[in-house]
């Protein structure tokens, strides 16, 4: 009998290689090391390591730290990169995207790039790129011979880099660089462009996303392949269609290509290596809220794009938002896995979304791998010239990993009763139910809400188990949208000409009362930082999340210094000194009000929790295998109440050996999970929060973990650490 069962295990196991051998000859992807942006071209955040496992996790430690020193606490600066490693060197990239190089073993420095020291040949105004934006990543290519080159993106240009020196590659671009203003068919200069994820490397190939703005005007997402030597453009797929292209006829309005923004690919990509197809994600198009001058389905925001990596075109396409008016982008570049069904190894791409929903397609065809359902929606808009889509898609399967409906029983428990009794009021005066409710006059609940359910972390797949973990934010947010007053001429003082320009450019942001909405800081004491001149500079540049204001006037932005400092000129008379190049694009009747999350007036969440968790998802049979809240408070900890998540950014990494890598919570723990069953096995409060995805890689035979810490969102310090753990010799 024991003869038998040592064979039967015998046999299980010569399985298990030889299925894991297939797979990796089949993929031929290295899940050892972290190449990429999310660990590989496929974008699994998978890693095939197994030294460190569900029985030796808790022996994990800090190996070592790497401090950059220029964290910015008054600016709230962070560090949202995911880190690549080759060839045993770390590369990686500051609070004001520096980027450096390390041993990946010691975390010693082998040389840093700064763009406003070291780029000599890069723009006269440095400003213009300085600090503008997070970098979530870099990217890497060789040629396999003498050539290495990063290339990352700081403000609107991106900057080929000698991986083995640290200095710019001169003969790419121009001076180094790439303007992403330029190739996009229009004039956008004075719009933004920039990138907060890294492109994609395909054979000889830099193909690359943008953020633009998502208000009015906007510059068009379109998606652009460069020659990584040259810098030179070798294709562009169209997002917002001209005319002749495949979905032009899907914006009622045939001169829409010329005005209409947005579409863009902010999140990042995959790639499928073997069959040279890219795969990306497209965020909704401008204004963000409100569609009335943009009538129509709107291809291709809010799609999946399959398009031929050597020449950008289109292979097949899903769109996951009709005519979008809730800011529900694609934030998170989709996955690339293969599931078994029917005997059958199938391959697949996976995109998990802000709306909490997992859609699965077959790779090749785009067909759904699960039925998807265009189901009835609310088209009673209340808003004068919005023409609601009537459907949206639904998938029928895999199960939603958040919450899809609110009802008035899902108040906070843990609130007082003077805060409960609020919450009762206020939602009395609230719309809500589910995702598709309207924006419209009277304010609304969106939920999921502005950061997902799923966000830019995204989730991980185990190829081998064909499970997913993805962790999900379940905030909801105050929406509601107000009548943009008609221009009129009238006399008024610089004061007060500031006051309206920063209520109609800035209060979305920072609230009509300057103290800040959302994760967006106040600006009622700015005058300690700042003064006339920086804070222009400021306005016309950017800054990390906060666009470009480089299309006001002189006069416009100077009025807003003036309100915001409380400038001696204050009851001097304005008047506009020219006037603003205006497209129907650019007058949108309706604005919304603010990023308002639905907190309590003593800064408690409204609804019941969890409002962070960690979840499994069978990919197979599409059920959720587990839920668990992810992230605490440490003052309900202290009384007591059991962990009820919080919200939290930056992704989970998977691995081999049985475990869940995850930091993003405001708390500033790392935590490993059981991937089986989601127990909680180790945490380690980091010296910031973590709001990135970590790095899993090997040098020799030893497993290293890289995490950075660079706080800075959710009321958390900033920082500027990079911290790698490993089992101690």
């Amino acid at each position: 009998m024991k003869t038998l069962v040592h064979l039967k295990y015998i046999v299980l196991a010569i399985f298990w290689v030889n299925f894991f051998s297939s797979c990796n000859d089949e993929n031929s992807i290295d899940y050892s090391n972290w190449h990429y942006y999310n660990g590989t071209s496929d974008a699994l955040k998978y890693s095939s390591l197994h030294e460190i496992d569900t029985t030796n996790v808790t022996s994990l430690k800090p190996i070592w730290t790497y401090k950059s020193g220029d964290a910015d606490t008054a600016a709230r600066s962070q560090i949202q990169t995911n880190p690549i490693v080759i060839n045993g060197i770390l590369y990686g990239i500051t609070p004001q995207l520096k980027l450096f190089a390390l041993n990946a073993k010691s975390g010693k420095e082998i040389w840093v790039f700064d763009p406003t020291i070291s780029w000599k040949n890069g723009p006269a105004d440095r400003a213009s790129f300085h600090n503008m934006i997070n970098a979530r990543g870099l990217c890497y290519w060789t040629d396999n011979k003498e050539e290495e080159r990063l290339f990352y993106t700081v403000g609107s240009f991106t900057i080929a880099i000698d991986a083995k020196t640290g200095k710019p590659v001169t003969s790419f671009g121009k001076g180094g660089a790439l303007d992403l203003h330029k190739n996009l068919g229009r004039e956008v200069d004075d719009l933004i462009v920039v990138n907060t994820s890294p492109g994609i490397i395909y054979k000889n190939l830099l193909i690359l996303g943008t953020r633009v703005d998502e208000n009015s005007p906007a510059a068009p997402g379109h998606i652009r392949a460069y020659d990584v030597r040259s810098g030179k453009m070798k294709w562009i797929f169209h997002t917002i269609p001209q005319p002749g292209e495949f979905g032009y006829e899907t914006w009622e309005d045939k001169n829409a290509y010329q005005y209409a923004g947005g579409a863009n690919v902010w999140s990042g990509f995959s790639m499928d290596e073997k069959k040279g197809v890219l795969f990306a994600g497209t965020g909704s198009a401008a204004y963000d809220f409100y569609g009335g001058n943009r009538k129509g389905s709107n291809l291709f925001a809010n799609c999946l794009l399959a398009l031929d990596a050597n020449t950008g075109k289109r292979k097949w396409h899903f769109q996951f938002i009709h005519h979008d008016v809730w800011d529900k982008d694609l934030p998170t570049p989709p996955v690339l896995s293969t599931i078994e069904r029917g005997g059958k190894a199938i391959d697949v791409v996976i995109q998990t979304t802000k709306n909490g929903q997992i859609f699965i397609f077959e790779r090749e065809t785009g067909k759904p791998f699960f039925p998807i359902v265009e189901t009835k929606v609310p088209t009673d808009s209340d808003l004068e010239g919005e023409k609601p889509w009537p459907t949206q898609p639904i998938p029928s399967l895999p199960e939603p990993f958040s919450r899809q409906t609110l009802t008035k029983n899902e108040i906070n428990p843990y609130l007082k009763e003077s805060e409960k009794a609020w919450v009762e009021e206020k939602m009395a005066t609230l719309r809500y139910g589910h995702a598709f409710v309207l924006p419209g006059k009277t304010p609304s609940l969106i939920y999921p809400g502005f950061d997902g359910g799923g966000e830019w972390g995204g989730s991980a797949v185990d190829p081998f188990l064909s499970i997913l973990w993805v962790n999900s934010n379940e905030m909801p947010w105050i929406m509601e949208m107000k009548a943009v007053k008609k221009k009129e001429i009238r006399k008024e003082t610089k004061f007060a000409a500031g006051k309206r320009l920063f209520e109609e450019q800035c209060a979305v942001c920072h609230g009509e009362n300057k103290k800040g909405l959302g994760n967006n800081p106040s600006v009622e004491k700015i005058s300690s930082r700042f003064d006339e001149k920086t804070l222009t500079t400021l306005l016309n540049n950017g800054r990390r999340m906060m666009p470009s204001f480089k299309r006001l006037l002189a006069s416009e932005k100077q009025a807003i210094a003036i309100y915001l400092l409380d400038l001696p000129e204050k009851n001097g008379v304005y008047s506009d000194s020219g006037k603003r190049k205006e497209t129907a694009y650019d007058r949108v009747p309706y604005k919304m009000a603010g990023y308002n999350k639905f907190l309590t007036p003593e800064g408690h969440p409204a609804i019941s929790p969890p409002w962070g968790s960690l979840n499994a998802v069978d990919l197979k049979s599409g059920k959720l295998l587990w839920k668990t809240p992810l992230g605490e408070y440490p003052d309900l900890k202290k009384l007591g109440v059991p962990p009820t998540g919080t919200e939290n950014y930056g992704g989970p990494v998977v691995t081999a050996g049985g475990l869940v890598f995850i930091a993003g919570t405001p708390d500033k723990m790392f935590r490993a999970f059981n991937k089986m069953n989601g127990k909680l096995l180790w945490e380690y409060e980091l010296p910031f929060a973590a709001f990135a995805t970590p790095a899993m890689y090997k040098l020799g035979e030893k497993q290293f973990i890289t995490i950075a810490c660079g706080g800075g969102k959710l009321k958390t310090t900033s920082g500027d650490v990079y911290m790698t753990f490993a089992i101690p010799d």
